[in-house]
């Protein structure tokens, strides 16, 4: 619009000049030519106007619409907002409705709770009552019962004419049957509820302990062999004068046998850390064929720095494997050790590890603390990691290691009593023997010599042979059972029992054993007649 009036009072002061100049032109003579001229000024200034005013009537006609346009879009976006506004409100009450429904619900469940427990509580205190009353009424029964024997007692000293001496050593020996009749049975039904009770479950612990720590079987050596590329080889390790051989066992602590068996040279020696230091660093130098002095050395340093290495990646895995985040650096460079260490041919770190993941399993199925047992399964034989280097026995080790690194004192007690030197403190402590037993005990896991093994069968049959009425013993089944023959005239029922309970403990107390042994006595009476 501004340009507009602008416009038309640009127009409106042109045609004010050309009348001025009109006005001028007729005093000059020329008013034709300027009146034709002006005319048509005032022609292009009209046209130009109207095209003006059309052009703006267009653009004013355009806002219109483009406003209505507006109006209408931000009508329908109102719209739009105040129905979902409104959906959400909806949404939002049926929820609160909802929620009001579900927190009603667990209001009456729990005033119904409430109100059983009242009731419980009152029929437990009406119980108090009762119970009460008759221990009282009890107790009296005791006392009046205990009165009539006095002048029971009195009155047989009366009728028989003993004495009070006398008439106990009577009692004594009228009992003495008697109890031990009561003591076998007491024995047979002390078994039967406990083995009824508890194998079930026990064996169901056990496997389930076992099925998720199962580990392989390994065998004990004292060496290790090398392969070679030719029978040349050996003349090259040996060296001229044998100063390579020499120079190889005084830097590695082995022994190096080289024999007629083709292509191989033979690594001896009882430690095994060393023993794996030898063979990594001669199979380098096979390889590499530069044997001399100062490459040995190279190579020994090369393999020592690689096992070093590798030990302590192995203490780092077994710590992982059982879930356990925190240790001493240096009990995990001893439990790394582990690794090159084998006790009657079960490889140590495996046997550590599948203690602790025994232990962890049994403790957890009994609510005790699973991360204790699992760490002092983990660490029970830690000692045999320097007992070759350190005077005492691994157990002693063991507890002076992980005392000097500031491990739990429960743990340092599960170590010191897995072999029964000590007394137990916490029933994890019970758990990791219970574990080093199954471990060491399941079939394949060790290796025993043959010596040993006689022995300890000699010894089983031994000690149930030393018994009254004993006619023969048999050590079965690799010498986890004992069948024991009695002479059925020598011993009763009850005395067998009895029999059996004494060989038990006898056992447990003298010898040393794997796992279990089970103790069968039979008595059995055969009488033989021939009719002819």
């Amino acid at each position: 619009m501004q340009d507009l009036i602008a416009n038309l009072i640009s127009a409106v002061i042109a045609i004010f000049s050309i009348v001025i100049l009109i006005i001028s032109a007729k005093k000059s003579g020329q008013a034709k030519r300027l009146m034709a001229e002006a005319q048509e000024k005032v022609e292009v200034a009209q046209a130009e106007v109207a095209a003006q005013e059309k052009a703006a009537k267009a653009v004013i006609e355009s806002a219109e619409t483009t406003k209505k346009a507006k109006l209408l879009e931000a009508q329908e976006e109102i719209s739009l907002h105040r129905q979902r506004v409104e959906d959400d409100l909806k949404q939002q009450k049926r929820d609160l409705a909802e929620q009001d429904k579900r927190l009603q619900q667990k209001l009456d469940n729990f005033e119904r709770k409430t109100d059983l427990l009242d009731e419980r509580i009152e029929r437990a205190n009406q119980k108090e009552e009762t119970l009460k009353k008759q221990a009282e009424d009890l107790e009296a029964k005791h006392q009046k019962a205990d009165d009539l024997l006095k002048a029971r007692d009195a009155k047989l000293l009366e009728v028989s004419g003993y004495s009070v001496e006398e008439a106990k050593q009577v009692v004594l020996d009228k009992l003495s049957d008697e109890l031990a009749a009561q003591r076998a049975e007491l024995i047979r039904n002390s078994n039967e509820e406990a083995s009824a009770k508890a194998d079930h479950i026990a064996t169901q612990l056990i496997i389930e302990a076992i099925q998720g720590s199962a580990a392989d079987t390994v065998a004990e050596t004292t060496v290790s062999v090398v392969s070679i590329p030719n029978e040349e080889m050996k003349g090259r390790i040996i060296g001229r004068e044998g100063r390579n051989i020499r120079s190889f066992e005084a830097l590695t602590g082995i022994d190096l046998i080289i024999d007629d068996t083709p292509d191989i040279v033979t690594l001896s020696g009882f430690d095994p850390i060393r023993r794996e230091i030898a063979k990594r660093a001669l199979e380098r130098l096979i390889k590499d064929g530069r044997i001399h002095p100062a490459r040995i050395e190279e190579m020994v340093d090369k393999a020592r720095k690689e096992v070093n290495d590798d030990i302590y990646e192995a203490g780092e895995s077994a710590l992982m494997e059982l879930g356990i985040h925190r240790m001493n650096p240096e009990l995990v460079k001893m439990l790394g050790r582990l690794k090159y260490r084998t006790s009657y041919g079960q490889n140590v770190l495996a046997h550590s590890i599948e203690v602790g993941k025994l232990a962890g399993t049994m403790a957890a199925e009994l609510g005790l603390d699973e991360k204790l047992a699992v760490r002092a399964g983990l660490l029970h034989d830690i000692g045999k990691a320097i007992d070759h280097d350190i005077e005492g026995s691994h157990v002693e080790i063991g507890v002076e290691l992980t005392r000097k690194y500031r491990e739990n004192d429960l743990v340092v007690n599960a170590i010191a009593a897995h072999h029964g030197d000590v007394p137990k403190l916490s029933f994890e402590a019970e758990l990791v023997v219970a574990a080093d037993t199954i471990s060491s005990a399941r079939p394949g896991a060790r290796s025993e010599s043959l010596e040993n093994y006689i022995r300890r069968l000699t010894d089983l049959e031994n000690i149930a042979s030393s018994y009254k009425g004993v006619t023969q013993a048999y050590a079965i089944q690799a010498g986890r059972e004992v069948r024991v023959m009695v002479e059925p005239s020598a011993l009763s029922d009850d005395e067998t029992v009895l029999l059996a309970h004494d060989i038990r403990n006898r056992v447990e107390k003298e010898l040393e054993y794997p796992g279990n042994i089970k103790i069968t006595v039979i008595r059995e009476k055969r009488v033989v007649a021939v009719a002819k």
